[in-house]
């Protein structure tokens, strides 16, 4: 029997506990780090399975590593599992953590002790924590070839077109004072950041594709009857590379300072998230995955030129690792993420026929990637090529 065909079966054989599991998680969303239940369910699996578990990874209370096996080559599962508040599984990372699971214990159960590693690693608080940011930071991913998962979507593609994206506070100071009583002797901190906004509306006319700048008024002032002295914006900056982003961040910075300048105010500007850095393709490795898959009657397409879909801590990863997103549709294209009905569509017939297929075709591609010393090495040449 081939080891593919072995791992079809052994998929097909742990098709009910996955999706038990996958539904256990969807019916308990849990935002993020604070995902106990999730975080404690997957381990404890992969620990009944006989991998050797470590909790609280990179001091985060709800990571966690699961090893089977020592040394190279290794091959690594990132499992999601946080939720949207209010929305719930709306993203679809029970089925991301559930695949991510059922992949690592089908490969290494048809392994039979074949030498190197395979380590499923929990990774919280992708909705905005940056959980594997803070993985990577802390070496989590060292001395890993590749890192293998999927995510649910609305379009079956081959990869993910995830931008870089980070957010920063700009706070402005200036001098309060009475708009009647003694206006000038005011200097309107709120007026410098509407000032900024209007710089930034102008500067988002010459970016280039990909790049975007998003922002709110988080405080504004406290009374209208006082000119205000303290004024704060909070910026949602994309860009198509982790390059473009650091330009445009240090396009935003002159921005406020040239208005800081100019209005009499001083300013502030500072990172206010965990940057994610733009998603870096393994195409040999897609690839693969995309073929394995297509035994399963899903076919993969490359995404359409032009289209964004959000970015992703994966992407820190993807700079360091060689990695794979690929999207496999649970509903139609005329549907969206984020929603009630992909939270719905999470916990489907139609989602439990695409786990299934994902998690033969992901330890497949892990199978590939622990035999096959040529196939490590043109990923890691695909990652040596890829864009700052």
């Amino acid at each position: 029997m081939s080891l593919y065909q072995r791992i079809r079966e052994e998929a097909a054989r742990r098709a009910d506990a996955l999706w038990a599991v996958a539904s256990a998680l969807h019916a308990e969303p849990e935002t993020a780090f604070a995902e106990h239940r999730a975080a404690a369910l997957l381990s404890g699996e992969l620990e009944g399975a006989g991998f050797e578990v470590r909790r609280e990874v990179a001091g985060l209370p709800t990571a966690f590593t699961a090893r089977s096996g020592r040394g190279r080559p290794a091959v690594a599962f990132p499992l999601e599992y946080d939720a949207l508040p209010g929305l719930g599984h709306a993203c679809g990372h029970n089925l991301i953590a559930a695949a991510g699971l059922g992949a690592a214990l089908v490969v290494d159960a048809v392994r039979d002790g074949a030498p190197g590693t395979v380590l499923a690693v929990g990774t919280p608080a992708e909705e905005g924590g940056g959980g594997k940011a803070l993985e990577v930071e802390a070496g989590v991913f060292d001395e890993v070839d590749a890192a293998l998962m999927f995510h649910p979507g609305v379009y079956d593609w081959v990869r993910a077109p995830l931008t870089a994206q980070e957010q920063y506070r700009v706070a402005f100071r200036g001098r309060a004072a009475h708009p009647t009583g003694n206006p000038t002797e005011g200097v309107d901190a709120l007026a410098a950041l509407i000032e900024l906004f209007n710089v930034l509306s102008a500067l988002g006319r010459r970016l280039p594709e990909g790049s975007h700048v998003q922002g709110i008024v988080s405080h504004g002032g406290t009374a209208t009857n006082i000119v205000p002295e303290y004024a704060e914006g909070r910026f949602g900056l994309r860009a198509l590379t982790t390059a473009a982003l650091d330009e445009l961040a240090a396009q935003l910075r002159t921005a406020a300072e040239g208005v800081a300048l100019a209005t009499g105010t001083s300013v502030t500007v500072e990172r206010a998230s965990v940057r994610y850095e733009h998603f870096r393709d393994s195409t040999v490795l897609s690839e693969r995955f995309a073929g394995h898959l297509d035994r399963a009657g899903i076919t993969l397409t490359p995404p359409v030129p032009g289209v964004y879909l959000g970015s992703s801590d994966i992407g820190n990863v993807s700079g360091r690792v060689p990695a794979i997103h690929p999207f496999v549709a649970i509903m139609g294209a005329d549907g969206s993420d984020h929603t009630p009905e992909f939270a719905e569509a999470a916990a489907s017939e139609r989602a439990r026929g695409v786990l299934l297929a994902v998690v033969e075709a992901l330890a497949c591609t892990a199978a590939d990637v622990l035999r096959d010393a040529e196939l490590r090495g043109r990923a890691w040449e695909d990652l040596r090529r890829a864009p700052a």
